[in-house]
């Protein structure tokens, strides 16, 4: 193979790592994700609240659900004030 052969090669493997990256990137902040996740994080409290017999159960499995939601909120602002600190 040529030299220009293997440069076009290493470049093509460079532009799908990329095209990778930026797709789990996207998957990472999508509102997809915080939903599912959310979702799940619900349903797992309500059966272990129901499990030991809690009181309300769909409404205590809120608390931990809210809290996901909210830290996902957060995480941005507080990702935007570390790169400021440590850029």
């Amino acid at each position: 193979m040529t030299d220009e052969g293997m440069l076009h090669t290493r470049v093509a493997a460079i532009e799908a790592r990329n095209a990778r990256v930026e797709l789990d990137k996207a998957w990472e902040r999508s509102l997809t994700r915080r939903l599912s996740i959310a979702v799940i994080t619900y349903i797992a409290a309500c059966v272990f609240l129901m499990v030991i017999d809690a009181d309300h159960p769909y409404l205590g499995a809120l608390v931990p659900m809210g809290g996901y939601l909210l830290s996902t909120l957060a995480l941005p602002w507080m990702r935007t004030m570390w790169e400021r600190k440590h850029a």
